[in-house]
């Protein structure tokens, strides 16, 4: 009894310096949850007293509080010590693996995007894909933690997924070696014809727009009428740099994306102080359902201002945001604490963003003639990709009637 009397007070002191960082009050509902620990404690004491196998108390302690998170939604997660580091090596943008974001959506572990130029996106793996097997054992019921590291290894090692592809209703195996996974923020910044730019970005991170202000100003120089922004399987990354990229396009003060917390705090991010600003010529958004969070806050953020008309596909409907909250011993939690809303009031979440034009991937053959040759040189064969075609011919039509060509 004094056994489980000490874990229930250690229970308590975890769960009461957790509320008062995070300014929780039990209140009247005190005594209630009291008596819930009390279950708690009672069911962890017994498993550790009669299960068949010892098992030391943080794992149990570490096995609830997994349950907990996980409980709560597809993006809420219990990172072990390990878990930590590994998640700060991975927000450093260099890591071994395959080069996916995945999540647990609808109980299933489900492909967000695959980065480019990654051996997943050479292997063919597509957003919305189900890992339904890795190395031959079953996914189900696996946590995201779990499934990172099965995938993740050393350079130059395999790993077998069996992937289903819903949209064509198939199973495959796909084997894929792992690489060091090296994540550039901007993919591709260029000319494409006609005095049309085209910048690809591939994630949200810490340079991102500092990145792109560097390439709008190279483009500029070649008399810029028109910029077709690629956030197509773009997962997302860090919010602020999703604010600042969109406040390059937008006048000093607009909404870009606000978020709502369980207390009901508001908090609107406007756009800043980004000078020289690109807001005198059209931009068409592409987009597919491999774009998420940042990506989907930048596309909302342009259309809901007018600023831009987006092209493509409707994206993955990530609109929530985590807060990594570290713990006493070096794990840490990663809690859902707030949802976003477009300028327009609208959440994206599991609802994704519509374009306003909708063009699906189609494939693209064609005589390959001198200026396509000068294209592969650069790693960009645009000809061949179909939203990159017709985004070129809307805006081609923009620009004719964009007053700064009057």
């Amino acid at each position: 009894m004094r056994k489980r009397f000490n874990l229930f007070l250690l229970v308590v002191s975890v769960v009461s310096i957790f509320g008062y960082g995070v300014g929780y009050s039990l209140g009247e509902e005190k005594e209630t949850a009291f008596e819930n620990l009390d279950i708690f404690a009672e069911g962890i004491a017994t498993v550790e007293k009669k299960y068949v196998e010892e098992e030391k108390l943080k794992d149990l302690i570490y096995g609830a509080m997994k349950g907990v998170l996980s409980s709560l939604d597809s993006y809420s997660q219990f990172l072990t010590p390990d878990d930590y580091k590994n998640l700060i090596v991975e927000t450093e943008g260099k890591f071994g693996g395959l080069g996916i974001e995945i999540t647990i959506k609808d109980g299933v572990l489900t492909i967000i995007s695959p980065i480019e130029d990654t051996p997943a996106w050479e292997a063919g793996i597509q957003p919305g894909d189900i890992i339904v097997e890795i190395d031959g054992e079953t996914t189900k019921d696996i946590t995201l933690n779990e499934a990172v590291k099965k995938l993740r290894g050393n350079p130059k090692t395999k790993v077998t997924l069996t992937v289903l592809h819903p949209d064509q209703r198939e199973v495959s195996e796909i084997e894929i070696t792992r690489a060091i996974i090296k994540i550039e923020d901007i993919k591709n910044s260029s000319i494409l014809e006609n005095n049309i730019g085209y910048v690809k970005i591939a994630e949200f991170r810490e340079s991102t727009a500092k990145d792109l202000e560097k390439e709008l100003a190279k483009l500029k120089k070649q008399e810029l009428k028109g910029l077709i922004l690629d956030m197509r399987n773009n997962p997302g990354g860090l919010l602020s740099s999703a604010v600042d990229v969109a406040s390059i396009f937008l006048k000093k003060g607009l909404s870009i994306v606000s978020t709502d917390s369980r207390n009901q705090e508001e908090v609107v991010y406007r756009s800043d102080y980004f000078s020289p600003k690109l807001l005198d010529i059209p931009v068409v958004v592409l987009i597919n359902k491999g774009s998420a969070s940042g990506s989907e806050i930048v596309a909302a953020a342009l259309r809901d201002n007018n600023r831009a008309v987006l092209m493509g596909e409707t994206t993955f409907g990530k609109g929530s945001v985590q807060t990594i909250i570290p713990l006493s011993d070096g794990s840490a939690m990663r809690l859902t604490t707030s949802r976003y809303y477009t300028p327009a009031g609208i959440s994206i979440h599991e609802k994704g963003v519509k374009p306003d034009i909708v063009v699906k991937k189609v494939e693209v053959s064609e005589s390959e003639d001198i200026f396509e040759k000068l294209q592969k040189e650069k790693n960009f064969e645009y000809k061949k990709d179909y939203q990159v075609i017709r985004a070129l011919d809307l805006m081609k039509g923009l620009i004719v009637l964009s007053p700064s060509q009057r």
